[in-house]
């Protein structure tokens, strides 16, 4: 009894042991050595590598490291099974996905505890969290195989999908990345991480077992050279990756100009904002979970506590108690908080940045308690006394490294929550729900909860912005992310756009166009709202392209008429993107009307330009503003409900500034065409008008001064397409491109672009028939927008 009242009375806790026996077993029952697994069956394993587990550092299993032959072998695999694969109704995919859900939660307790000793977060999280969602997504997309056909009723698969995953969650990212390219119709080569491969291998038994058809699935593993072999592999059509953001951008090079599709789910450095008035106890528990989760191992993880000024003081005290109680320890163990850091090489390179930001400054708390003497255990940190610039608050740290500031004013809380290269999560804890909503979209994030943290389902949507990549994961958006567009095949590299046009004379010679007068005709920029003179102080000739005749002259935009017009569409952005959906719709109603009232003189620019006449491309141009307009008020979010007390409501966003380059061809409706979406979803532009036809865009000035668009909308240089598209891909100011040109300069424009991870939407050199009235639907505007979902907390 005595005892048992002290244990009452320090409430100390014991050791809950997890027994890893049958995961020993399983190991045993592969004599601990893997192969591949391709075309369903297990391939004798090759040259090996260890994967220890990183609480004691003990070796589980020899995990063959991937060549180019076995990469070519599983595309080989992956490809024969996409005709047979595809064909099978939804429903017919559908049962395999629920049969792969019953078998995960069936052997649950067995994923659970090879997760946590292969890479070595707490059994509780595994248990709990990781493995119930993984269930949960298959469950999910096995619906969605069913509805496919009724909801994405114009969209196929991509075909063989190439998808690398990390160490932090190894069987949920594999879930994530799986669960919907089965659903749409894919096959799939996945590369686990190399330190943590050991569930997916089991999976891949699960799949052998649900009675999958072999080559759908394939597992290969190995270390960084294997995940290039898939990236580079001409066989894949879409890569999915996840991880860092320095991999994702090289990824994005490799992959420019392949046509592949891609999505990054990148590096993250989220800021977790607390209000004064927020449940101070409550806001703390969450920001364990926020940061302390699987040792800060994740790229959502709250990294940067944000604490307003009138509480900072006792809020940290309040954290620095709650630290004190925090366990660090066997991750088997079920009392324990915290667990194993993946290996001995990410420790190191926590305590190199650490370093760093002490001797820039930097103050770091460290809780007494014990850390085991063996494995990859560093304690929980809280680092104080740092700017925004110092090294711990902008680099990603990943791991139990928790940085804090404070603020005074909430717009100070959203300046310094936004002034990063990041755009993954962030948390807001306030009781006023109307400060926490009026936050949430002004926060360049593509997740946020509200009084909660790291909440996850297969329904909502989960991606970032900014560095933090592009593409979603769950949600309806996530499923689209492996589908593409059924009309896609039918794009060709034709040199004529269909309906546009069929005069080969000249209607009216240019001089009778022009008239008889000498007046110059030589069109300036329009940057910020105003006329402007090209910085490089040349104009360039416009001909018709008909009958070679100069018909006027165009500024020569340079790199610093890039920069003015970029600083322009920015400084718009906020008031643009905030004016209601109403009043954008009403602008580009605007927009028609005084473009229809000058239809004579459109008409004689595109004749002047052209030589043909501009009848058929002056009504496409006006009915893409009013459909666009149309649209605005119109292509908005949803609330999902996940099997949580909450809400999630996905936002429709636009991204903020995007970089245009319009094709050659149709010098008014090219433009047009691409202009009217991006605006009419809150985006600003940067518009590079036709280079052979520009005067059509030059002469549209006068209808947006004349429309009440306001200065810095729309922005638009003149000048070489190709040296005024790599300005903009390079500019970490433009946020998306789109570029219409050859195959070549889309290839370049796509590799630039990698240095800030920004959207691309490329032509390849093939002729989208911009007259085409399907582009007046969703296809464009998902390509001007982004989803942000905001988990939103119910209930007493």
């Amino acid at each position: 009894m005595n005892k048992i009242a002290q244990i009452f009375q320090t409430l100390d806790y014991g050791p809950a042991p997890e027994m890893p026996d049958q995961a020993n077993a399983w190991l045993d029952s592969h004599g601990r050595k893997f192969g591949h697994f391709i075309d369903g069956k297990w391939t004798k394993p090759g040259k090996t590598f260890a994967s220890d587990n990183p609480a004691n550092g003990e070796k589980l299993a020899d995990i063959t490291e991937g060549t180019a032959e076995d990469i070519n072998a599983a595309v080989k695999a992956a490809r024969a099974a996409f005709k047979p694969w595809s064909a099978l109704s939804g429903y017919e995919r559908g049962k395999y996905l629920y049969a792969i859900a019953r078998a995960i939660q069936k052997h649950s307790r067995l994923f659970a505890v090879l997760e946590t000793m292969d890479n070595g977060k707490p059994i509780r999280e595994s248990r709990d969290v990781d493995i119930p969602l993984v269930a949960r997504h298959f469950y999910h997309h096995a619906g969605w195989a069913q509805h496919l056909s009724r909801e994405f009723p114009d969209a196929v698969p991509y075909g063989v999908c190439g998808q690398i995953i990390p160490w932090n969650f190894p069987l949920l990212m594999l879930a994530w990345k799986i669960a919907p390219a089965l659903a749409a119709g894919n096959t799939v080569i996945l590369k686990p991480a190399e330190f943590t491969s050991l569930t997916a291998l089991l999976f891949a038994e699960i799949c052998d077992r649900a009675g999958l058809p072999k080559g759908v699935v394939n597992i290969v593993t190995g270390q960084g050279e294997t995940g290039q072999a898939i990236v580079a592999h001409e066989g894949i059509d879409k890569i999915a990756f996840t991880g860092s953001t320095e991999v994702g951008k090289a990824i994005r090079a490799v992959t420019a100009g392949t046509g592949k599709g891609l999505s990054l789910e990148l590096g993250g450095k989220s800021p977790y904002i607390v209000f004064e008035d927020a449940d101070i106890d409550s806001a703390i528990e969450g920001l364990v979970d926020a940061i302390w989760f699987n040792q800060g191992q994740v790229c959502c993880a709250g990294s940067r506590l944000l604490v307003q000024e009138s509480i900072e003081e006792r809020f940290i005290a309040k954290l620095k108690t709650r630290m004190a109680s925090l366990r660090v320890g066997d991750p088997l163990d079920k009392s324990i908080d915290i667990g194993a850091l993946v290996a001995p090489v990410q420790v190191e390179r926590i305590r190199d940045l650490m370093k760093r930001g002490v001797a820039e400054g930097a103050l770091v708390y460290e809780a007494d308690g014990p850390v085991p003497a063996k494995g990859c255990f560093l304690k929980p940190a809280l680092v104080t006394n740092v700017s925004p610039a110092n090294t711990l608050v902008a680099e990603e740290i990943f791991g139990p490294v928790l940085v804090a500031m404070s603020f005074r004013t909430p717009e100070e809380a959203v300046a310094l929550a936004n002034n990063t290269k990041y755009g993954l999560a962030a948390t807001i804890w306030s009781e006023n729900i109307n400060l926490a909503l009026d936050i949430a979209p002004k926060i360049k994030a593509g997740v946020v909860w509200i009084n909660g943290t790291n909440n996850f389902d297969a329904a909502v949507g989960f991606g970032g912005y900014k560095e933090s990549g592009f593409g979603r994961e769950g949600g309806r958006e996530g499923m689209s992310a492996y589908l593409k567009p059924a009309w896609i095949a039918e794009v060709t590299s034709a040199t004529q756009v269909p309906g546009m046009t069929g005069h080969k004379k000249p209607i009216m010679p240019v001089q009778a166009l022009l008239g008889d007068h000498s007046i110059d005709r030589t069109a300036k920029l329009y940057i910020g709202g105003k006329q402007a003179r090209p910085d490089s102080g040349y104009s360039r000739p416009v001909y018709n392209t008909m009958s070679g005749e100069l018909v006027g002259e165009v500024g020569e935009g340079n790199r610093k008429d890039i920069r003015n017009a970029v600083e322009a569409a920015r400084a718009a952005s906020p008031a643009w993107s905030g004016l209601s959906a109403h009043a954008r719709a009403q602008l580009l109603y605007y927009l028609a009307e005084n473009l229809e009232y000058r239809k004579n003189d459109a008409f004689t620019s595109l004749m002047l330009q052209t030589g043909r006449g501009g009848e058929l491309e002056m009504a496409r141009s006006l009915e893409r503003l009013f459909a666009f307009a149309g649209w605005a008020d119109k292509y908005d979010g949803a609330v999902h409900n996940p099997p949580a007390r909450a809400i999630a409501a996905a936002m429709v966003e636009p991204i903020g500034v995007i970089g245009i380059v319009a094709p050659d061809y149709l010098p008014l409706l090219g433009s047009i065409a691409l202009l009217a979406p991006a605006i009419a979803m809150g985006n600003t532009v940067v518009l590079v008008p036709s280079q052979v036809s520009p005067l059509s865009m030059t002469d549209f000035y006068q209808v947006i001064e004349t429309s009440d668009i306001p200065a810095g909308v729309i922005n638009i240089v003149t000048g070489d397409s190709n040296t005024l598209a790599k300005t903009l891909a390079e500019h970490d100011g433009v946020d998306a491109m789109w570029f219409f040109g050859s195959h070549e300069a889309s290839t370049m424009v796509e590799k630039a672009s990698a240095g800030n991870v920004k959207q691309t939407w490329t032509s390849r050199g093939l002729n989208y028939d911009l007259s085409d009235p399907r582009f007046e639907g969703d296809y464009f505007l998902a390509k001007a927008t982004q989803v942000k979902n905001v988990w939103i907390p119910y209930g007493a």
